[in-house]
């Protein structure tokens, strides 16, 4: 907790104002004004925060303030928090946040007007309040490449009869920069929403100091700041070499250069802290995130969708399809069985793609940061690799499988007996009917996340 100078009240950090703000006098403080300072006068290294943890799912929330609201965003947990005060490490640099919670509410709704088969309890006025302000930790590298580099350049043009092919060597003094290339520096922060949030302005970020954290919570960094330098080099090399064949003096040119062409060093590695309202919805063993930018207000959220609403619409939509071809054609009855069967594989492809999908997400195979923190592929550590928990169902498979045969037996005998035709489209287009119910339900599952995943940090509804 920030004292207020003159009246002892808390500070909170005011967004619209960027400063610090008491509500019982209305005094306004610059951030910077409350640094800690040891004995010499010199500014502490460290801060002093307050770190709660949710007994449900063990995440951790760090904060300023010494008192919780009882809420877990993360697993949507209703309970009390275990507290315990400790001294972290300052960060480097911080981006306060930009954008109010009012500001939050907004976008979210307008991205969930948007959403046309979304459940209504997500746009609960109760659910919409929940937002949190959360700090989540990036690494942040600052790449420098210079040198002489030589590339390779190649000409065609036509002389009389002739093809000429001219080959140039192209060589030059390079001297780039990148500044700020971020990271997920959490293990508990989803990659997938990381990098969707982007990008943050890092121009705008600030010297760290703890008065920006009041009034809300902050993530921890756990995963080492050395696990994205290959990952930073990498995008920094795509960039320079789009940046030479994008070169005006060069236009008219072949240009062929290799990434081992082009001398990256990380300058620098800095923790900077970047600000996401966030919030979860839980229903039974799953849970939604919404989260939004508390810099540019940009939105990502996990979006299920409602088997009632999209169903009412897929009838809708039939019957008026129905009496549109009906009115312009008539399909015969072999060809409605054929077009059936082409449903059926379509809805068997998407199965299989879903499937592979939610069982990367349901192991967070992709999530570079939640693998290193367990050790899998990682040298030096220990390897604690969970075993698959998502497995693929057969149902669908064998719904979407019979639909495809029946409809090829048919094609296959060529029945002269037109009910034989409608009888079959019927059956084909329940077995479809099951295989679609699935892929939905299969698609909530992987735009919703399990709860044994939350290990993470929440924030502040009273920001």
């Amino acid at each position: 907790m920030i004292e207020c100078p003159n009246c002892g009240g808390n500070l909170k950090f005011n967004i619209a104002l960027q400063k610090m703000n008491c509500s019982f006098c209305n005094s306004d403080f610059d951030p910077y004004e409350f640094d800690s300072k040891d004995k010499d006068g010199i500014e502490s290294k460290e801060y002093e925060t307050t770190i709660f943890t949710c007994p449900e799912c063990g995440g951790e929330i760090e904060s300023t303030d010494n008192e919780t609201t009882g809420f877990c965003p993360f697993c949507g947990g209703s309970t009390i928090f275990y507290s315990r005060l400790a001294k972290e490490e300052k960060p480097d640099f911080i981006i306060p946040f930009a954008k109010t919670k009012d500001d939050c509410k907004k976008a979210y709704m307008k991205a969930a007007k948007r959403a046309f088969f979304l459940p209504k309890e997500y746009k609960d006025e109760k659910y919409i309040d929940g937002f949190r302000g959360i700090y989540m930790p990036y690494w942040a590298y600052d790449i420098g490449q210079n040198g002489h580099v030589t590339i390779k350049g190649e000409k065609t043009h036509r002389s009389g009869d002739y093809i000429i092919h001219e080959h140039y060597d192209i060589s030059g003094d390079l001297d780039c920069e990148y500044n700020g290339l971020s990271y997920d520096a959490s293990s508990s922060f989803a990659d997938d929403i990381s990098e969707k949030l982007a990008p943050f302005d890092v121009k705008k970020k600030k010297p760290f100091t703890a008065g920006f954290l009041s009034g809300f919570y902050s993530d921890r960094a756990d995963v080492n700041k050395s696990l994205y330098k290959s990952d930073a080099k990498t995008f920094s090399n795509e960039q320079t070499i789009k940046r030479i064949k994008d070169e005006p003096s060069l236009s008219g040119y072949s240009i062929e250069v290799s990434k081992n062409k082009i001398n990256s060093k990380i300058k620098s590695t800095g923790r900077t802290l970047f600000p996401v309202w966030f919030m979860s919805y839980r229903k039974n063993d799953r849970v939604a995130y919404a989260t939004v930018n508390g810099q540019t207000g940009r939105v990502v959220a996990d979006f299920p969708i409602d088997l009632r609403k999209f169903f009412a619409f897929a009838a809708v939509l039939a019957v008026l399809l129905f009496l549109l071809l009906n009115s312009v054609f008539t399909v015969k009855p072999s060809t409605s069985t054929i077009i059936n069967g082409v449903f059926s594989v379509i809805a068997l492809i998407l199965y299989l793609i879903g499937s592979l999908a939610i069982k990367s997400k349901e192991n967070k195979t992709n999530d570079k940061g939640y693998q290193s923190k367990n050790g899998n592929g990682i040298p030096g550590t220990e390897n604690t690799h969970e075993p698959d928990l998502y497995k693929t169902r057969p149902l669908p498979l064998i719904t979407s499988t019979l639909g495809v045969i029946i409809a090829v037996l048919m094609f296959v005998t060529r029945s002269i007996h037109d009910e034989y035709y409608y009888f079959c489209n019927l059956v084909i287009a329940v077995l479809v009917g099951v295989t679609l119910v699935s892929l939905i339900k299969d698609y909530n599952l992987l735009i919703t996340r399990r709860l044994p995943q939350f290990d993470k940090k929440g924030g502040d509804d009273r920001a």
